[in-house]
């Protein structure tokens, strides 16, 4: 796995400074998870006779929401190029309830991997599918001729008129082909309409569902099954543009020309050795023991069963999969919660015990959310920009205007519910709700600049009357 280690190279400075540029705040966890990432390649490295003893630290982040949890999370998977999924813990039920099982979490993943290699292998092999689609367009324009079994009345007629030189079918074919090559590899010929047959990946839809949460959940892939038993031709027929024929086609080519059974043994390995399962609000599963009561508030189902159930997987076991038994000894597991209600030592001592670094995120102030708003490359203020520019319109914030709505985001914050930067989106929603509508009936080209003045405008009635900010903020 010689691309796994290149994948992982990155320092944990370099790490905690490649999440700098899309989380604000937050050191501690980000060097958490950076430590976390790099000993991966440090095991990996490390002597043969004692790399499978050497076991993931797992992490449990501790925050309320908004703060980042899952963003650091999501960026570091990124980061190393490693299959990433999130789960929410309240959605799991203990064995024998109807429901999802934990170990949906690790086919989930395996999924994820699987399709994430495919599509690595389809890009390597684009230059050799382009040119098979391109052969399949131009049969489809000016289909070959056949050597001596061509019926009469079809094929290029060899007249004097069309054909001075006397060239015979095939030849004539050959030139008329290659003509229509250029033209192809020009880009002459994108809005021309043409008929293709594609394979058809449709199958008759049914779910089962038992006391596991279905057949799914037991890695049976139903829809293969009934596919293969129909006996169908699967392939259909479409009238589209030659350059929708392109994009079609090349996906189909470039899955044929993959070797799909080294897919699989490729993402199961990376599956293994880089997998990273997120696990949200962790907390809804932990017992209060303050009052008996579940953190989640329900009592039909166990939490606390369902904390025995994750136990396994998180320690090491084996999950059987369509693709094949995955062990989850090396996948790193971060669980998240706000732990408003129960604590982290109200989780059953051997869940506590298999996430050894805990975290604790900051509640993010004034300050933070004008740093969200003017430091991250996929600052939400740069993604406005981006969509506006793309009608002829140029918006600009001012430096007052981005501290005032960082100002009515703390203050919204406090005085309805903490939901940390989310509350930005729904507060840029709000202010710019007139100037979205407005482009580009009204506004079509130019430049909008947005300041304090403008905020205040758009925002002051909402924030003063709490009842309606309750709603919309």
């Amino acid at each position: 796995m010689k691309k796994l280690v290149k994948q992982q190279n990155l320092t944990p400075q370099q790490i905690v400074a490649e999440l700098d540029k899309y989380i604000i705040s937050q050191d501690e966890a980000k060097r958490s998870v950076a430590i976390a990432l790099r000993n991966r390649w440090r095991r990996m490295n490390a002597d043969e006779e004692i790399r499978d003893e050497i076991l993931p630290n797992n992490i449990l982040l501790i925050g309320p929401t908004g703060v980042g949890k899952t963003e650091i999370s999501r960026r570091l998977a990124r980061l190393a190029e490693a299959p990433f999924i999130k789960v929410e813990a309240s959605k799991f039920t203990e064995v024998g309830y109807v429901g999802r099982d934990v170990e949906s979490m690790i086919r989930d993943l395996t999924d994820i991997s699987i399709n994430m290699v495919k599509t690595e292998m389809q890009d390597r092999v684009q230059d050799k599918a382009k040119k098979i689609v391109e052969k399949r367009i131009l049969d489809i324009l000016i289909p070959p001729v056949q050597d001596s079994e061509e019926e009469p009345g079809t094929g290029f007629q060899s007249n004097d008129e069309f054909n001075p030189d006397n060239a015979s079918d095939q030849e004539l074919n050959k030139r008329t082909r290659e003509k229509f090559r250029k033209k192809l590899q020009n880009g002459e010929l994108e809005d021309r309409e043409i008929e293709i047959e594609i394979q058809s990946n449709k199958a008759p839809m049914m779910q089962v569902f038992g006391p596991q949460g279905g057949m799914d959940e037991m890695g049976i892939n139903l829809q293969d099954m009934i596919g293969n038993m129909s006996g169908k031709d699967n392939t259909s027929k479409r009238h589209v543009t030659i350059e929708e024929a392109r994009e079609i086609l090349l996906d189909e080519e470039a899955e044929k020309l993959i070797d799909h059974d080294a897919a699989v043994e490729e993402a199961l390995a990376r599956v293994q050795k880089q997998g990273i399962v997120f696990i949200d609000e962790i907390d809804k599963v932990a017992t209060d023991s303050s009052n008996g009561k579940s953190g989640g508030g329900g009592s039909d189902v166990s939490r606390q069963g369902v904390q025995r159930d994750m136990l396994p997987i998180i320690e090491g076991s084996t999950v059987k999969t369509k693709h094949g038994m995955v062990q989850t000894d090396h996948i790193l597991f971060i669980g998240s919660g706000a732990f408003h209600v129960s604590k982290p030592s109200d989780m059953i001592p051997e869940l506590q015990g298999r996430m050894p670094i805990r975290v604790e995120l900051n509640s993010l102030t004034e300050s933070d959310f004008f740093d969200i708003l003017t430091q991250p490359k996929n600052a939400l203020t740069k993604q406005y920009q981006a969509m506006l520019a793309s009608e002829g319109v140029e918006i600009e914030f001012t430096e007052g205007a981005i501290k005032e709505i960082a100002a009515i985001a703390a203050q919204v914050n406090q005085a309805v519910e903490n939901i940390g930067a989310r509350r930005l989106h729904t507060i840029l929603s709000s202010l710019l709700d007139e100037l979205l509508f407005a482009v580009p009936d009204d506004i079509n080209s130019g430049k909008v600049t947005i300041d304090k003045e403008y905020v205040n405008k758009q925002l002051n009635d909402l924030v003063k009357d709490k009842d309606l900010s309750h709603y919309i903020l």
